[in-house]
C-alpha cells in the first residue's frame, strides 16, 4: 500500500547525491515529521527542482511513498529565500543537525515543525545569535521530554541559592557543592538566569553554552556534532569561510 501526500510545507534538512542526477533527501515536514524522498533527476542541468531543493527555503512538497524511501513527485516555494550568511548561516547548519540526529524518521512532531520554521528567519534577523541558539535548544529539549530544570536543587527540591555553587548533573540535575571548578560547576545565578532565559550578560549566555552543549552531547550518547566543529575551528581561525559566509564588517562574532 503506498501513502500519497500533495503539498505539505516542509524543508529541506540535507541532500545527498544519488546515481546520476537524482538526490536523496531529508525534509522536515509539519504533519509527517522527517522523511526521506529521491529526487528523480533533481540534479539535472534541465530540472525546475535544481534550485528549490536547498536548506532553509520554505517549500510545499508532495510525494509518494510505498517503502521508508519515498519519491518527490513535486516542490514549489512557500515563501522568499531566508537571507543567512557568515554565523547565521554557520547556526543554521547546526539547527539541521539537530533536527536530523534527535528526530526520528516518520515521527510527526508538529510544536519542533513550529519551532524551526521560527527560528530559521529569527536568525537572518538577529545580532544575538547565541541567545537565539540557547533558547532554541532550551525549548527543543523541552519538546524532545529532556526538559532542563534549574530552579531547584535536586534531591532536596530547595531553592536555588544565587551565591552558592552547584554541579549539573543531567539525569539529576543541580546538586549543591563546596567547590567553584568542574565542567558543570555554576553559580546559582548562572543557573537561574539561564532558567529565566536572561541573555542580556555574555556571562549567562556562556554558561548556557557549556551547559547545553554538555546535556546535548549526553543525549546523543557522547557524539560530537560536525557543525559545531566547524564553527568552533571558524571562530578559532584555522578554516576561513567560504566567500558567502564572510562577515560583515563591524559585526561581533557569535559562536553558537
Amino acid at each position: 500500500m503506498s501513502t500519497r501526500v500533495q503539498q505539505q510545507p516542509g524543508y529541506v534538512l540535507h541532500h545527498r547525491p544519488f546515481r546520476d542526477t537524482s538526490q536523496i533527501l531529508d525534509v522536515l515536514t509539519r504533519d509527517y515529521g522527517r522523511i526521506a524522498v529521491v529526487a528523480r533527476g533533481s540534479r539535472g542541468s534541465r530540472s525546475r527542482l535544481a534550485g528549490l531543493l536547498r536548506p532553509f527555503l520554505p517549500l510545499r512538497v508532495s510525494w509518494v511513498a510505498r517503502t521508508e524511501l519515498g519519491t518527490l513527485t513535486g516542490a514549489e516555494a512557500a515563501g522568499p529565500p531566508v537571507g543567512l550568511r557568515g554565523d547565521s548561516l554557520l547556526s543554521a547548519y547546526y539547527i539541521n543537525e539537530l533536527m536530523l540526529v534527535f528526530l526520528h524518521r516518520d515521527d510527526p512532531q508538529p510544536e519542533i515543525f513550529a519551532l524551526y520554521t521560527d527560528v530559521i528567519p529569527a536568525l537572518a534577523a538577529t545580532a544575538e545569535l547565541a541567545a537565539t541558539l540557547r533558547n532554541f535548544e532550551l525549548d527543543l529539549l523541552g519538546l524532545l521530554g529532556y526538559a532542563v530544570s534549574l530552579d531547584q536543587e535536586a534531591g532536596t527540591e530547595d531553592d536555588i541559592v544565587p551565591d552558592r555553587y552547584y554541579d549539573y548533573r543531567v539525569e539529576q540535575g543541580p546538586v549543591g557543592v563546596d567547590r567553584s571548578e568542574g565542567p558543570l560547576v555554576f553559580r546559582g545565578e548562572q543557573l537561574l538566569a539561564i532558567g529565566a532565559r536572561q541573555f542580556q550578560e555574555i556571562e549567562a549566555v556562556r554558561a548556557a553554552n557549556r551547559l547545553l552543549r554538555e546535556i546535548i552531547t549526553y543525549h546523543l550518547g557522547g557524539k560530537e556534532l560536525q557543525s559545531r566543529k566547524v564553527l568552533r575551528e571558524v571562530h578559532r581561525g584555522r578554516l576561513a569561510p567560504r566567500p558567502d559566509q564572510e562577515k560583515e564588517p563591524g559585526k561581533t562574532s557569535n559562536e553558537p
